[in-house]
């Protein structure tokens, strides 16, 4: 019996001859002197469910505000579709924006909020029945139809407004810290809501936020900004595990930052000179300095193991004293503190119970790690 073909993953962006559905050319966006957005050149796919990434203040609602037509660019181009949109206003874009406050209407129903932009373009009555039924199995809000908002959640008001964006099948829909206003349990489960309704309808998503988790979970591709800039662009694995500098790995998730002088071993690792009376550590540098350098090494808290005897099986092993212990459930985080006063986070999976565990305040316990388990950052 044949069996089917596996479906290739989807990444139009390591296709050559793939056209974006969006472009940013060299786009710098200026407030009198301030400059919030400095020479950005990206693309974005058609089906891309995209996350513009940073700290409050980095430029991201800027930079979406340009792609909805809210703000114009200083210089560069914002194209659509291989559209100039320089003189194309907000409502003759195919463009929908999505706001955290969700801003349905209180006195209409779920239904005549999600029928409203479809009346105001005088679709005939039996397609927009037809559409806003459509819309409504699509959030799964069949019972709640008729409604007002005071009388649903505040996840069920979040699928009203996805709805509504959505009745108009744009191109295109942006997402403005969507999930924002919603408890963090809440906020999780309509994360994979999200990301099942984007794949069922194919429209592209671009959606802002400050949040890591939720970004890692929701997105294709992540765009990590800084001061108006572009740091990094890539998959949320890659962003994770390779990060090209050490913005971006302290800014992704739990990180041990580490500085020292790195110089090449010959065989495509780095060695790095990181503190007197302490072995030197050996990892992986994607740009390995040819001469030595002054790097910082970076290693995720659950790359690293934790054990009471010294590991023989490992180049990279170092001792020291249980600091602090974070019990989160699932996982422990233990704050290791080393001779020379350095701080190392290791975490740990808690698949045993409370009472049977070996390790507690005050140990003196290896750190120990293999040498792909980190990485070597020369900016």
């Amino acid at each position: 019996m044949n069996q089917p073909a596996p479906t290739a993953a989807f990444a139009p962006w390591e296709d050559a001859k793939a056209k974006p559905l969006i472009s940013f050319q060299n786009v710098t966006k200026k407030f009198g002197d301030f400059t919030a957005i400095d020479n950005i050149s990206i693309d974005i796919y058609e089906r891309e469910f995209f996350a513009l990434l940073g700290p409050s203040g980095c430029g991201k609602t800027t930079l979406m505000r340009m792609l909805g037509g809210f703000e114009t660019p200083t210089m560069g181009k914002i194209l659509i579709d291989g559209q100039d949109m320089a003189n194309v206003p907000p409502n003759k874009r195919a463009v929908n924006m999505m706001f955290q406050s969700y801003a349905l209407f209180p006195h209409l129903s779920v239904w005549d909020n999600i029928a409203f932009g479809l009346r105001r373009d005088k679709l005939p009555k039996d397609q927009i029945e037809a559409r806003v039924e459509e819309m409504v199995k699509l959030v799964r809000l069949d019972k709640f139809a008729r409604r007002k908002p005071h009388q649903i959640s505040g996840g069920q008001r979040q699928r009203v407004a996805l709805a509504r964006s959505l009745a108009k099948a744009p191109k295109l829909l942006l997402l403005d810290e969507p999930l924002g206003a919603l408890d963090k349990k809440l906020r999780q489960d309509t994360q994979f809501e999200l990301m099942d309704i984007q794949e069922k309808t194919g429209t592209t998503f671009v959606i802002v936020t400050h949040d890591q988790e939720e970004a890692m979970t929701v997105a294709s591709r992540i765009a990590v900004m800084d001061e108006g800039l572009l740091i990094q662009v890539d998959t949320p694995a890659r962003i994770y595990e390779t990060p090209n500098s050490v913005y971006v790995a302290d800014f992704i998730g739990d990180v041990n930052l580490i500085e020292g002088n790195a110089s090449p071993r010959g065989d495509g690792k780095t060695i790095l000179h990181w503190a007197e009376g302490q072995p030197p550590l050996v990892a992986e540098c994607p740009h390995a300095p040819d001469v030595e350098a002054r790097c910082t090494f970076a290693i995720r808290p659950e790359k690293v193991t934790i054990s009471k005897e010294k590991p023989t099986d490992r180049t990279n092993a170092i001792q020291g004293k249980i600091e602090d212990i974070a019990y989160l459930g699932n996982l422990s985080t233990y704050s290791v503190l080393l001779a020379n006063g350095t701080r190392v986070k290791a975490q740990t999976a808690n698949n045993r119970r409370l009472s049977r565990r070996e390790l507690t305040w005050e140990d003196d316990v290896w750190l120990s790690w293999t040498e792909t388990a980190g990485i070597v950052l020369d900016k």
